[in-house]
Parts: structure tokens; C-alpha cells; sequence
């Protein structure tokens, strides 16, 4: 272990048992509950997706400027628009913002200069945990058949993530995005870290299921057991052995924790006219509606956040659970992750709750494309030689035809009858 990491480490034991004793600074400003639900009154009821265009694996594809493609952003957005989406939440990149922060912030102005023009609102994520920990610019490797989500990135990654150090080198993106756009009324809300502390699903996929994956593309894994020889690898240079390349579960969550503190100050800092958030997605649901009983990272994010948001992939009643809890914080409910069609969490099955409790609703998966989505999560350690009957997520093909007429059908008539 070297001595920058331990350094890290031991600043994070430090700060972990301070915490027992210092009350969670969620900044002055965060916004009153009166503040919050006017700002949210003010809104259509808010129905989108978590957008990305078909032709990009990750982050980085879709806003990289060798591949940032407008014609298809504006087919797509026009696509979701017509089916009366009015908002839609994405995915930013911390290694965009080092690449060229001017050309980056110029392609996102190009961006929701479409959206606005179709009626669309827009959510940002500044920071991800899910899936590959080592992000690269320059061309992404091409998706690996039949397995969910084979090349989404992390943000920031790794490196920077385990070096608390190093998290000072953020602060210029955060603070240069949000002020870039913080009085645009094309940005609806910022959505500071998406499933903070997410060790991921690949950890518990078998060597020998990442072989098989590997063997099925034509590359054949090293056989050493050196957890940071990466340059054998051509995809993602062993993100795939994230249980060697990332730190474990509760110690990824301690970095996560002393970095997100900081997140959410920055955007203090800037004070933007759009509310801040991060989501909850684990933690117990019996516990979302009581901080004192959630871990430490759910209890900052729920204690800073201006709007409470969440994932649901859970059937109905795990998902009215979750509401019933989350609804004791007395804020504006925002849920920013569902559909999941093979675990009965359908449009059919959770929008009408949505609509009943007035939360706005974001599902995963628009058009089926490189990011694979269409399978489900145990496409990771299951064979699957071609798309499944049932989708998981996403809604249409690349050519515009819907997977079912009907829920479409059901999602026009939903929205309507509330976006009159």
C-alpha cells in the first residue's frame, strides 16, 4: 500500500469517528421545505427518461465532440417529446470537463438548445459509482453482445475516487457546470451523485463467467494474478475485475461519503436557482423515513438534499413502501430510476402510483441501443444469445417503433390526463 492511499485511509477512520460526535453539515443554504414545494408547484408533473442517444455506450460517447451527435439527439428527443415526456435526466463526465471545459460546456448549451425547443427540462448528474471504475476519453470500446451495460463508466473514477487528495481537483467542474447553467430554465434540477457508494453487480460475477465473456469476443484474460495489471485488457483495461480494481463495499462507501460532503458544499457555493439532490437506492426501506436509523452516507444525502429522490425497481407494494417512508420528510418526491419489466416494475404497474402521489418519474431505458439495456442485470452471469422477449428497459427500437404500441399508448394517456 503506498502512502498517498494510506494517508487517505487513515483521514477517512478519522473522519468516520468525528462523525459520531459532529452533527452532518448539509450546508445553510439548503432550501426550506415552503422554498422547495413552491418551486415544485410550479412544475407540469415532471415524466421522462434517463436519456442517451442509441449510438453511445457511455457518458463519454455521447458528449465526446468526435462522437456528439446532433442529428440523432434531435431525433430522439423529438421521439420522447411526442409521446409527452417533458424532462429527462443525464448523465455528465468529470473527464469532459479536463479534456476542454469550454468545448464541453458549449455542446451541453447545443444540447438543451434541442431539448428546449421540444418542451424537455432538464436533470444533470454530475457524479456516478456505477459500473466500470477506470474511465478513459478517446473511442469507447464497442458494447459486448447480449450483456447489460457492458461499458458504462464511473465518475470520477477510481483513482481519484480512493485518494481523498485528489477530490479537490473536482471542485473546478462542479462548481464551472452549475454556474454555467444556474439560472437556465432548461435545467430543472441537479442531481449531484447517482447510487452513491454502489459497489455494482459485476463483483459477483465468477473469473470464470468473465472469461467466458471475454472468450466470446475473441480476447483471452492474462492469467497472472497482479490486481493493477491493467494493460492487458483492450476493454476498459480490467474494469471487468472490478472486485480486484476497486476498493471493497464499505471502504468504496467512506470515500463516497467524504467526497460527496464536498460535492454538495460546492453546489452550495454556487447557490443555483434549480434544486440539488442524491438519490437513495439501498439502505433498507424500513429505515428511508428515519435518518437516525439509515448509514451515514443515506443519512447526509436525505439531510442535504432539497428534493428527496430514490430508485425504484421494487413490484408495487416495495415501491408504495418506499413512498410511505420517504414521504415523512415533507418534501417533493423525485424518483429518477425505474422500469425494470422482469421484476413486475412496469409503466402500467408503477406511473399510476406516481401520478396518485404527484412524483416525478424518470424511467431507465429510452432507445435500445449500444448500452445494451434491453437485458436484464443477470446478463452478467447468464447466457443470453439473443434479445429477450420481455425487455428490461428502454421503450423503442433505433428505427422509432415502439416495443409495445400498447404501453405506449398508456404513457400518451397517463401524461395527458395530468398535462392537460
Amino acid at each position: 500500500m503506498n502512502y498517498v492511499r494510506l494517508i487517505s485511509i487513515c483521514t477517512l477512520l478519522i473522519f468516520a469517528s468525528c462523525e459520531n460526535i459532529v452533527k452532518v453539515d448539509n450546508g445553510s443554504k439548503r432550501w426550506s421545505k415552503e422554498r422547495t414545494w413552491k418551486w415544485y408547484s410550479g412544475q407540469k408533473w415532471l415524466v421522462g427518461t434517463n436519456f442517451i442517444t442509441s449510438n453511445s455506450i457511455n457518458q463519454l460517447e455521447f458528449w465526446q465532440e468526435e462522437t456528439f451527435d446532433l442529428e440523432l439527439i434531435e431525433k430522439e428527443l423529438k421521439l420522447s417529446s411526442s409521446i409527452g415526456m417533458n424532462t429527462h435526466r443525464v448523465f455528465l463526465h468529470d473527464l469532459l470537463w479536463d479534456q476542454d471545459s469550454i468545448g464541453f460546456m458549449d455542446r451541453i448549451d447545443q444540447f438543451l438548445e434541442i431539448s428546449d425547443k421540444y418542451g424537455i427540462k432538464i436533470m444533470f448528474v454530475i457524479f456516478d459509482d456505477v459500473w466500470h471504475p477506470i474511465p478513459k476519453l478517446g473511442k469507447q470500446p464497442e458494447p459486448i453482445p447480449h450483456i447489460h451495460n457492458s461499458g458504462w463508466v464511473q465518475s470520477p473514477g477510481v483513482k481519484i475516487l480512493t485518494d481523498t487528495l485528489k477530490h479537490k481537483k473536482l471542485e473546478p467542474y462542479v462548481k464551472g457546470i452549475i454556474k454555467k447553467f444556474a439560472n437556465d430554465n432548461r435545467v430543472i434540477a441537479w442531481d449531484l451523485y447517482n447510487e452513491p457508494g454502489q459497489y455494482n453487480g459485476a463483483p459477483r460475477v465468477s473469473e470464470e463467467r468473465v472469461v467466458e465473456i471475454y472468450s466470446n469476443i475473441g480476447v483471452t484474460l492474462p492469467d497472472d494474478e497482479q490486481p493493477n495489471n491493467t494493460k492487458n485488457y483492450p476493454l476498459y483495461e480490467g474494469a471487468y475485475h472490478r472486485n480486484k480494481m476497486e476498493p471493497g463495499h464499505f471502504e468504496k462507501r467512506f470515500y463516497t461519503l467524504s467526497l460527496i460532503k464536498k460535492v454538495f458544499r460546492w453546489a452550495r457555493d454556487v447557490n443555483p436557482s434549480q434544486p440539488i439532490t442524491a438519490g437513495l437506492y439501498e439502505g433498507g426501506i424500513p429505515y428511508w423515513g428515519n435518518p437516525e436509523g439509515l448509514p451515514k452516507l443515506e443519512q447526509f444525502i436525505v439531510e442535504s438534499s432539497d428534493v428527496i429522490s430514490f430508485h425504484s425497481y421494487g413490484n408495487t407494494g416495495w415501491t408504495l413502501q418506499a413512498i410511505k417512508e420517504l414521504e415523512k420528510y415533507g418534501r417533493p418526491l423525485i424518483c429518477t430510476e425505474y422500469v425494470a419489466r422482469g421484476e413486475k416494475n412496469t409503466f402500467y404497474t408503477i406511473l399510476p402510483i406516481f401520478k396518485k402521489h404527484k412524483i416525478a418519474a424518470y424511467n431507465w431505458g429510452f432507445v435500445s441501443g449500444k448500452t445494451n439495456t434491453i437485458y436484464p442485470w443477470n446478463s452478467w452471469d447468464s447466457t443470453y444469445t439473443a434479445p429477450p422477449k420481455l425487455w428490461h428497459h428502454d421503450i423503442f427500437y433505433p428505427n422509432g417503433e415502439p416495443f409495445s404500441s400498447d404501453e405506449i399508448d398508456f404513457v400518451k394517456e397517463i401524461i395527458s390526463s395530468v398535462n392537460k
